[in-house]
C-alpha cells in the first residue's frame, strides 16, 4: 500500500513539474523557465547629472523566466552597456558611462500570438569617465548609481527570433534591436 502512495505521489508531482514550463492557456512567449537575450540600440541615458547632448547608448539584457505572476511571468536577470556623448557644457566634452545592472521584469503577451510586451526594473553602476577642456583638459572618473525603469513589446518572427523596443529610464532611453528566446 505504501508502495502504490509512493507511486501515486511521485507520478503528479512529475506531471506537475513538467507543466510548470509553460503558462497554461495563453499565447505568451515568455514563460517560466524561458530564456530571453535583447540587443538594442539608441539613445543613451545621462546618468549622474552629466550632460549628453544627443547621446548614443546601446544595450544587452538577459532575462530567465521564473515565476507566474496573473496572465504574465515575472523574469529576472541582468543586463550591460554604455551611453557615449557628443558635446556637452564645455569645448570637448565627452561623457562615457558603463553600466552594470539587475533587472526585472513582467512580460505578458495579452492573448496576441508573437507579442511580448514587459515592464520593468533595473538597479546597477554607472562607470563613468569625463573628459572635458574648461581652462585646460579636464577629466574625471566616478561610480555613479544607475537605477532604472522601462517599458518594452517585441515580436517574434519565428520561434526563437524577433524585433525589440524598448523606452524608459535605463541604460537608453530609447532602443531598438533584436530578441532572442534561447529557451
Amino acid at each position: 500500500m505504501k508502495t502504490i502512495l509512493l507511486f501515486l505521489l511521485l507520478s503528479c508531482s512529475m506531471a506537475t513539474y513538467a507543466q510548470r514550463g509553460t503558462h497554461s492557456g495563453s499565447d505568451n512567449k515568455v514563460d517560466v523557465g524561458s530564456v530571453i537575450l535583447n540587443l538594442g540600440l539608441g539613445v543613451g541615458a545621462d546618468y549622474g547629472n552629466a550632460y549628453y547632448n544627443s547621446a548614443f547608448g546601446t544595450k544587452a539584457s538577459l532575462e530567465f523566466g521564473l515565476w507566474d505572476a496573473g496572465p504574465g511571468v515575472i523574469t529576472l536577470g541582468g543586463e550591460l552597456g554604455g551611453s557615449w556623448s557628443n558635446g556637452g557644457y564645455y569645448s570637448d566634452y565627452k561623457a562615457h558611462t558603463f553600466v552594470v545592472a539587475a533587472r526585472s521584469a513582467w512580460h505578458t503577451g495579452w492573448g496576441i500570438p508573437n507579442l511580448d510586451t514587459y515592464g520593468g526594473i533595473s538597479l546597477g553602476l554607472g562607470f563613468r569617465h569625463q573628459t572635458y577642456d574648461n581652462n585646460g583638459p579636464q577629466t574625471n572618473n566616478d561610480v555613479v548609481p544607475a537605477p532604472g525603469i522601462f517599458l518594452g513589446a517585441s515580436y517574434y518572427v519565428t520561434p526563437y527570433f524577433g524585433f525589440n523596443a524598448e523606452a524608459g529610464y535605463d541604460i537608453t532611453n530609447i532602443q531598438v534591436g533584436v530578441v532572442f528566446k534561447l529557451n
